[in-house]
């Protein structure tokens, strides 16, 4: 038989109860779950019927489509200056282009209906949001909207996914896929400039208001050179800032229908890309009509080539545009 005395039974009981602990201890941590990445770009459901799309937390573009609107859009179009590179409505006639809604979708004749014009008699009606994505590398919202007359009648049916992928510098771009749908006739998209990609620049990067320049794939140097001509990408660069250039450049993809598409650019402020400038394109039953556009918001006056290359990398991007 073993004895021991006082001093030694206080060692041993200082001995196990520190072992107690350190187990205790250790399973509690490994009682908790790993902790998963956060998304470094997430989209953040905010009030009255907005979106916001945030790079580490910072908003870079926020998606509105409340139900008195006559159309969703997005604004602001943060830079990597953190100042918007787009604005709502004309800077000198705020009125009749109350449409020029930052950066925007419409048409101006589907079946003979202005949905692109607030004072036309077709709206654009968001119905419901699909579902939004998170991520390291992208984020995305997809959503469904009905293209109606002023009396409630459903013209087209939109499926549209809106996709943001970061890039170095603060730059970043924005993939818009659109899927029209025609239900159970055709459904004629006139033949006008007006549609189906719209962006009001900030006025400072106007060629007029603030010398800023606009470029194209071809060449073309501002609105002499670049209107109704066509192009695979168009830039609009200028001021900001006192010190800092930005822009934006619209892609048009090689999969749509008229690629190259003709461009509607004007030194005023805006630019858009033509789907039916050419001519009309009807939609039929059972056969929607698929298109994808791009921005590249960017800083500084971009070389013609390293615009190219973003272009390219547009191009090559794949993923399911719709589900």
């Amino acid at each position: 038989m073993i004895y021991f005395d006082a001093g030694t039974n206080k060692k041993v009981f200082t001995y196990v109860f520190l072992i107690l602990i350190i187990v205790t201890i250790a399973c509690a941590q490994n009682a908790w779950p790993a902790p998963k990445p956060v998304p470094r770009i997430q989209i953040i459901p905010m009030p009255y019927h907005q979106a916001s799309f945030q790079r580490d937390g910072v908003e870079i573009t926020r998606y509105h489509f409340g139900p008195n609107l006559a159309r969703p859009f997005l604004f602001p179009v943060i830079g990597p200056s953190g100042r918007s590179l787009t604005r709502m409505g004309h800077p000198h006639d705020p009125e009749s282009h109350s449409h020029h809604n930052s950066v925007w979708i419409s048409h101006n004749d589907v079946n003979g209906i202005n949905f692109w014009s607030d004072q036309g008699n077709g709206k654009i009606r968001h119905k419901r949001i699909v579902k939004f994505e998170d991520g390291a590398e992208r984020a995305s919202m997809l959503t469904e909207n009905l293209w109606q007359t002023d009396k409630g009648r459903v013209v087209l049916f939109e499926i549209r996914r809106i996709t943001v992928l970061p890039l170095p510098d603060l730059e970043w771009l924005m993939i818009i896929d659109l899927e029209f749908k025609a239900d159970n006739i055709d459904v004629m998209l006139g033949k006008t400039p007006f549609g189906v990609v719209g962006v009001r620049m900030a006025k400072t990067i106007g060629v007029n208001d603030g010398g800023g320049t606009i470029r194209n794939s071809e060449g073309g140097v501002n609105e002499k050179e670049v209107l109704w001509k066509r192009a695979k990408w168009v830039d609009y660069c200028g001021p900001i800032t006192n010190e800092k250039f930005e822009g934006i450049t619209l892609f048009d993809h090689p999969d749509n229908p008229n690629f190259p598409t003709y461009f509607h650019v004007r030194n005023d402020g805006w630019m858009g890309a033509s789907l039916t400038y050419d001519g009309p394109r009807t939609i039929q039953p059972n056969k929607p009509l698929h298109l994808r556009y791009g921005l590249y918001i960017h800083s500084h006056r971009k070389t013609h080539e390293i615009i190219q290359a973003k272009w390219k990398q547009f191009t090559e991007t794949k993923f399911d545009s719709t589900n």
